[in-house]
């Protein structure tokens, strides 16, 4: 059977990205992703951004590979962006103090430079976190997670059920497209010909019953696990453990820096908030 390469999960290559430690990764995302979310300063997102393409570049992750993950994440973010406009037209206008009038519109919806602007931070968030959390789960083996996890202080019970979450996300995927072919075989449209109403009412004939087998599996998995006495010791070893090298520390110093480096700029702004209209 050939592979759906539209599958988000751990996939082995030989970029620097796979001889780093999963701890060091997990902890430069965690940190990369605070600051992303705490500030919105333009110019600390650009470069989160900026990072994030490069670090995406290296992995060696092709486009085709994730479009659709990316195409999913993309129109939410566009809803969102559109959504926070509708019910507050004016926000970026009380956070900034100053009213430069673009585009007139009707009634209250009008569009303003500050609201503009704040739109596009909003919208940069996107870009700063998404290729960062492809990355990991595409390079990370989930066991490794796992072992590093545990290396970090986390109960052995914790860090082995997020490997079997991140295994499952694959086998839940791929179930899906098989699901989904499975039904257009038999007639039902679900592709691009179809119409968005349809595509929506047949995606969710196939997601109830996929929620439903996985809570079943789910069942069979933690039986399987106490028939093999999970948990019955305090601690255990890990086949995939890995120590820390020198680039893991570098990762984790730039993952530091970049958070320090919001942190200086909030106090220096006085807000999270950067603003280029005083």
């Amino acid at each position: 059977m050939a592979t759906n390469h539209n599958l988000l999960g751990y996939r082995p290559g030989g970029s620097v990205l796979y001889q780093l430690s999963g701890s060091s990764k997990l902890l430069f995302f965690i940190l990369v992703s605070i600051s992303a979310m705490v500030t919105y300063d333009t110019r600390v997102l650009l470069l989160i951004a900026f990072l994030g393409f490069l670090i995406f570049q290296m992995s060696g992750i092709k486009l085709r590979e994730v479009r659709f993950v990316l195409r999913f994440i993309g129109i939410f973010a566009l809803l969102n962006l559109v959504t926070v406009y509708l019910f507050s037209p004016e926000y970026g206008v009380t956070l900034y103090g100053t009213r430069q009038v673009l585009w007139e519109g009707w009634g209250r919806f009008t569009l303003t430079a500050e609201q503009l602007f704040y739109l596009c931070n909003l919208g940069i968030k996107y870009f700063c976190t998404v290729p960062l959390a492809i990355v990991f789960m595409m390079t990370t083996h989930p066991s490794q997670l796992a072992a590093s996890l545990h290396q970090l202080g986390l109960s052995y019970k914790v860090a082995y059920a997020v490997s079997l979450s991140l295994r499952y996300i694959p086998d839940l995927q791929e179930e899906f497209f098989l699901i989904r072919k499975s039904q257009e075989a038999r007639g039902l449209e679900l592709s691009q010909k179809a119409t968005l109403r349809q595509r929506i009412k047949g995606n969710l004939q196939i997601v109830l019953p996929l929620i439903f087998s996985s809570l079943n599996r789910i069942e069979t998995i933690s039986t399987a696990m106490e028939l093999r006495r999970f948990g019955k010791n305090k601690s255990r070893t890990w086949y995939m453990s890995q120590s820390w090298s020198s680039l893991d520390q570098l990762v984790l110093a730039v993952g530091l820096l970049i958070l320090a480096l919001t942190v200086a700029l909030m106090v220096y702004n006085g807000s999270r908030f950067y603003n280029p209209f005083v």
